[in-house]
This record gives structure tokens, C-alpha cells and sequence, in this order.
């Protein structure tokens, strides 16, 4: 099995115990920090530790034109677990268009995710190893991407607080 279908089975679990939705994030019991604009969550069994952040500015449009759209949570979270020391993923909030990739751009500094129905990650342990540290260094990430029915989707996350809650999730899980 590849690293993102393991990923992908991974964060699928996560949907299904009901931590991934905004909704539940914002009301979990589990969470153990806020760090300016993103929140730690730590559980134990299984040990599983996350940062997480919904945009402070989303986009939609269509053929050039802004759009009023309905989509789910938009989230962009770090996890660490055992094997697992940081772990980049996004959920768009809408299926993405089939094979297509999500961009996150760090500062300037680009990156393709790969995408699979409405969740998107780096390819490797040595992608998401890059991005950390570029998101530990930088002040916004954009998430740019094209749903299932053409809209295209900017979202623009603050990375304030972000080292902290990172070193504070790791610290939760003993990373």
C-alpha cells in the first residue's frame, strides 16, 4: 500500500470516529491547546495528535467570476502518531475534480498535493517533512484548488500560532 492510500485510510478513520469535522474539532473534549489561530487535539487511543485550522479567507469562482458555494468544513491539519512526525493533509469541504492535484503555497514556495474525493496530502514522509518546516517558517498558506463540478477554490490559512501548536501536538504524542 502506498504512503497516501495509507494516508488516506488513516484520515478516513479519523471521518468516521468523528474528529476531521470542524464542527466536532470546535466541540471535541480532546482538545488540549489553542496557539492563536490553531487548535491542538491529542487522543490516546490510538495515539493520535493534531494541529488544525480552518482559512481566514476562501475564494470560490467559476469561469473567472466569484461564486457562492456550499461546501463542508475546510481544514488544514498536522498529525503526528507513532511512525508518523507530522503529517500534512487538507479537507476542501467538496469532492475535488478526479485526478486533479491541490496547490499550497507557502510564502511563495508551492507544493502539490495529491487529492482523493474531498481530502488532499503531500506524497511522501519527505514532502510532508518539507512542508512542515516551510509552514513553520511562513505567516500564510493558500490551498488552491478545482472541485468536481469546476469551481475553482482559494483558501488562505493564517500560520499564526502554527510552531506552537506543532511542538505542542508533537509533545502530546511524544514525538
Amino acid at each position: 500500500m502506498t504512503s497516501w492510500m495509507t494516508r488516506a485510510a488513516g484520515v478516513a478513520m479519523i471521518s468516521v470516529m468523528g474528529f476531521a469535522t470542524g464542527a466536532v474539532a470546535q466541540e471535541s473534549t480532546n482538545r488540549v491547546a489553542t496557539m492563536t489561530d490553531w487548535s491542538v487535539f491529542a487522543d490516546k487511543n490510538p495515539t493520535e495528535c493534531w494541529g488544525v485550522s480552518s482559512p481566514k479567507e476562501t475564494v470560490n469562482t467559476k469561469d473567472g467570476k466569484p461564486v457562492s458555494v456550499r461546501r463542508g468544513d475546510i481544514l488544514l491539519f498536522v498529525t503526528f502518531r507513532p511512525g508518523a512526525k507530522g503529517e500534512t493533509s487538507f479537507s476542501g469541504g467538496y469532492p475535488f475534480a478526479p485526478g486533479s492535484t491541490v496547490k499550497l503555497d507557502v510564502d511563495g514556495t508551492s507544493f502539490d498535493l495529491f487529492a482523493d474525493g474531498e481530502w488532499a496530502w503531500p506524497g511522501t514522509s519527505d514532502d510532508d517533512a518539507t512542508i512542515l518546516a516551510a509552514l513553520k517558517k511562513g505567516t500564510t498558506a493558500v490551498l488552491t484548488a478545482r472541485s468536481a463540478k469546476g469551481t475553482q477554490t482559494k483558501d488562505s490559512f493564517s500560520l499564526r500560532g502554527f510552531t506552537a501548536a506543532m511542538d505542542e501536538a508533537a509533545k502530546q504524542c511524544a514525538q
